[in-house]
């Protein structure tokens, strides 16, 4: 940490010398605007409006060469074991190189198989697009369902296939309200688990195969797996023909490029999920090729860090003023908080600075009038990111797009602008008030700005701008890890509720006492089998 303890110092220097700064001064600038700006194609990532200047950057870029990143980067795309906690190469960037060379791992050229898996979900993809059946349900919990959800959702005017549904939570209502209503005869139920074990997922799994059969479906011809464990899917009844699997160098929430995306192809057909491939293929090249403040993913990274880590921001909100992304800040949590939400850097020691910030959402505009009176108002500061696209799919709503553009457009104006306690007296002058009443009312209308946003920009929301956005924000995380020296590819934060849930199991179902739990849990326990006996 040497050279990074340094890099830190200069950072929060920095930060206590522009104190006070507003943002708006940055303006004053000719060209703030484009010189804050990184774009890709036709991606525009706009960072102006936050409180960077040039000497504040370059002691981000700084942090990003003291921590290696490029080397860091380059062993990922190569195959190297970055996890290094559980022996494992990180390559969900392999699932996307559809017109790139080998990747290799342990000097084993993994693409052939990619491609081979690939080009049997196509086939499996057709045959379900062409038969008879009408809804897919997607089983899956975390990345196998965060993943799907979102994109199936985000690519909906693409559509042209089964309807799609998924369930995720182990609590029976979900199953039930998604089942009820389907024809199980033309049913296709997708049972996503790697390790086929996963309780939730498995849980679920039976259920359906169970209504099923109840409702005189074929269980046998009408259930897939995405799944490593051939015999275990083999136990349930999925023959290897409609198991599609995936290596252990593939993280759950990094998984939707390969056969966990398989709802998503049969929604929108091979070809175009082809073109959400090449999405995260092109972010991926310009990532390993664009250099300094003309790479997205590192900027973005550098944003989120000088917010989180230097300047205390403990979460972030994610706008997509888009009503077809609206499970984007559930998916990007994930991503985030699974991936960074570490104590202990790589060698075991803790973690200098406060590692990843709580990432939150939702779409605009409905969040303007739920949660945006405490990112405008609030004392505690929000970054925001904003996310925009020039047109959307309804040409004949096309008001309704600019309405959408002028919402997202002066939020993040109105965050950074604010309106100070002057213009506020002055508008309630303008309405009537005078006196102590006008100080009242005024001081109530004061916004103090100087709140930082970014904005991604893009035409249109298709298969090939989901695939960029989805990469751009994988890259990010990976890059703020690699600045926090922390592992953003291991989960072990998730093991220790299984377990207690596991030991609480026969608990819960009356055959074991409760004797060796704390107080509280006991407790807990003791009412809830009183009110189960009570309402059998």
């Amino acid at each position: 940490m040497g050279s990074l303890s340094v890099q830190w110092a200069a950072l929060a220097a920095l930060k206590e010398k522009n104190q006070g700064r507003s943002i708006l001064s940055l303006f004053d600038t000719p060209n703030r605007a484009s010189e804050f700006s990184a774009q890709t194609g036709d991606m525009l990532f706009d960072y102006s409006k936050t409180n960077l200047d040039a000497e504040t950057r370059d002691a981000l870029l700084a942090l990003v060469e003291a921590a290696d990143a490029p080397a860091k980067c380059a062993a990922m795309f190569g195959g190297e074991a970055i996890n290094d906690t559980e022996g494992r190469a990180v390559l969900h960037t392999a699932l996307r190189n559809l017109d790139g060379g080998p990747v290799y791992v342990d000097g084993f050229d993994v693409m052939p198989g990619i491609h081979a898996t690939l080009e049997r979900m196509r086939i499996y993809a057709n045959h379900i697009r062409n038969s008879d059946i009408t809804d897919v349900v997607n089983i899956g919990i975390g990345g196998s369902d965060l993943g799907p959800a979102m994109a199936v959702q985000a690519l909906s005017p693409y559509h042209d296939g089964p309807r799609c549904h998924f369930v995720s939570n182990v609590d029976g209502a979900h199953i039930a309200d998604v089942l009820r209503g389907l024809e199980a005869k033309t049913t296709l139920v997708i049972v996503a688990s790697k390790t086929f074990t996963t309780i939730e997922t498995m849980t679920n799994a039976r259920t359906a195969k169970a209504w099923m059969q109840a409702q005189g479906g074929d269980a046998s011809a009408q259930f897939a797996a995405l799944s490593t464990s051939e015999e275990k899917t083999r136990d349930f009844g999925i023959p290897p023909e409609r198991v599609f699997g995936f290596e252990d160098w593939v993280g759950g929430r990094y998984s939707l490029w390969g056969p966990i995306g398989l709802s998503l192809m049969i929604a929108i057909g091979p070809d175009r999920f082809d073109a959400f491939l090449r999405g995260g293929q092109e972010m991926d090249r310009h990532f390993q090729t664009a250099q300094g403040v003309g790479n997205l993913p590192v900027m973005l990274a550098l944003v989120g860090i000088w917010h989180a880590q230097v300047c205390g921001y403990a979460s972030r909100a994610v706008l997509p003023y888009d009503q077809r992304l609206a499970r984007l800040p559930d998916y990007f949590q994930q991503l985030e908080m699974e991936s960074n939400g570490k104590a202990v850097q790589m060698d075991g020691t803790p973690v200098d600075v406060s590692s990843g910030p709580i990432v939150w959402g939702a779409a605009g505009t409905n969040g303007q009038h739920a949660f945006y009176q405490l990112i405008h108002q609030g004392t505690r500061i929000v970054p925001c990111e904003f996310m925009i696209a020039a047109e959307g799919h309804e040409p004949d709503l096309a008001h309704h797009h600019q309405l959408l553009i002028a919402n997202c457009l002066a939020q993040s104006e109105a965050l950074m602008r604010g309106r100070s306690l002057e213009e506020a007296r002055a508008k309630m002058e303008a309405a009537g008030l005078s006196g102590d009443e006008l100080e009242r009312q005024a001081r109530h209308r004061v916004f103090t700005g100087d709140r930082p946003s970014t904005t991604l920009a893009y035409p249109r929301l298709d298969p090939f701008v989901l695939g960029q956005i989805v990469a751009l924000y994988e890259h990010r995380v990976f890059v703020e890890g690699v600045i926090l020296g922390i592992n953003s590819f291991d989960q072990w934060g998730v093991e220790l509720g299984k377990e207690l849930a596991t030991s609480l199991q026969p608990i819960i179902e009356g055959h074991a006492d409760a004797s060796e739990k704390d107080g509280s849990t006991a407790a807990l326990v003791g009412f809830l089998h009183q009110h189960q006996k009570q309402e059998g």
